[in-house]
């Protein structure tokens, strides 16, 4: 008698790789619905689901690291998946806002991006590191999609607050949009936070923080994000110093070493 053979929609071996690409998958579904409601001038709703697509694509990568559930397949989805959520509904949204008062300019500043992102991202996934340069996996090159995606919207998320401090950054929008989308294929290093190591007692200040966090983005959505936006945009200098120093002083690690293999 022949046992009954269970339906399996994956190996037992790889469900593992399911859960991080469920969530990369709810990040794409989330970046095209942030895209609807900005069509239908609901621009309040359209930020909120951009900031829930950053939180899940923070959380896929590192699930998957986490539970050894990496793969190939991952990976490209996941940059697909920036495309549409970080590429193109950011600057589709600030189009409908305000860059279509521009005419041809605001929609070739809206393609500008997008084809920024994308290059950005192409090069991300070709970027290799020998053992050597190990510590640089805590650094990107040039601005991560998600924070780009940030950052073009900061003139319409003030707009969108309760706060007047009298500006009126509405007009810095294509500007900014521009200067964003050369910081996504430049060169400049910014922090990664990929692998950082956190003693035990720091470990409750941390925990601590992320609590402060998630209430401030619950009950000041929009105040939060403009604060992460200022935040990250002053870490930039920061994250170049710290980079030059750490490239220095691993070229003088490597140069000892070699001095010693000659003598």
């Amino acid at each position: 008698m022949q046992e009954n053979k269970k339906f399996k929609l994956v190996s037992s071996k790889r469900t593992r790789y399911l859960l991080p690409n469920i969530l990369t998958i709810g990040g794409v579904c989330l970046g095209i619905s942030s895209i609807k409601f900005s069509i239908e001038g609901n621009y309040s709703l359209a930020v909120t689901l951009i900031l829930l697509a950053a939180i899940l694509d923070a959380l896929d990568g590192r699930i998957a690291r986490l539970i050894k559930g990496t793969s190939d397949f991952g990976k490209e989805l996941d940059s697909l998946t920036d495309f549409v959520s970080f590429g193109i509904a950011p600057v589709f949204l600030l189009y409908f806002w305000e860059l279509n008062q521009y005419g041809k300019l605001g929609w070739a500043i809206t393609l500008i991006y997008s084809v920024c992102c994308v290059l950005r991202l192409a090069r991300f996934n070709l970027t290799k590191l020998d053992e050597t340069q190990e510590w640089k996996n805590n650094f990107f090159e040039g601005i991560p999609s998600p924070a780009g995606g940030l950052l073009i919207l900061m003139p319409l998320i003030y707009e969108l607050t309760d706060l007047n401090f009298g500006l009126d950054i509405k007009n810095s929008a294509p500007y900014l949009t521009t200067i964003v989308a050369i910081l996504l294929v430049s060169k400049i290093p910014t922090f990664a936070l990929k692998k950082i190591s956190i003693s035990s007692k720091t470990t409750v200040f941390l925990l601590l923080t992320i609590g402060i966090i998630f209430i401030s983005l619950l009950f000041y959505t929009l105040e939060t994000l403009l604060a992460f936006g200022a935040v990250y945009l002053t870490s930039i200098p920061i994250s170049i110093i710290a980079f030059n120093h750490l490239n220095k002083k691993n070229i003088k690690k490597i140069s000892e070493e070699d001095h010693e293999d000659i003598l």
